[in-house]
């Protein structure tokens, strides 16, 4: 179980929306192997005014919060920040200067989704890889 939400400039973000969904849901499907109908993506724009971001970064400047289910592998969170780093930039055009990626875990139990806790859902995927 992960969500996902895509924080920007609004100017900047709506007409890239679409793009960068699916580059991020590849990235997501390719590291986390959940399955591709598991895309859970909030875009979140927000006007000049309510956007300050560190100097020497541009109008893209971008964040990404991935809030996941806890226990996938050091090696694994590493994998898909550095997917997401490479492909968004390679495919949107977002310099990796201009992105910032979190990875917020949570375990299970705190979850509810299907009217039951997460720690009570039979995914169909596994969560520790």
């Amino acid at each position: 179980m992960s969500q996902i939400k895509i924080y920007g400039l609004t100017e900047r973000l709506t007409p890239l929306r679409q793009q960068l969904s699916d580059v991020i849901h590849g990235c997501v499907v390719d590291v986390l192997r959940l399955p591709n109908d598991k895309r859970a993506h909030r875009f979140i724009g927000l006007d000049k005014k309510d956007f300050f971001y560190p100097e020497g970064r541009s109008e893209a400047y971008t964040i990404i919060e991935i809030l996941m289910i806890s226990g996938r592998s050091q090696e694994t969170r590493k994998a898909l920040i550095r997917r997401l780093f490479d492909e968004i930039e390679a495919r949107v055009g977002i310099r990796q200067y201009d992105l910032e990626i979190c990875i917020i875990e949570s375990p299970a139990e705190n979850w509810g989704f299907r009217g039951m806790h997460g720690d009570e859902v039979k995914l169909n995927y596994d969560i520790n890889i």
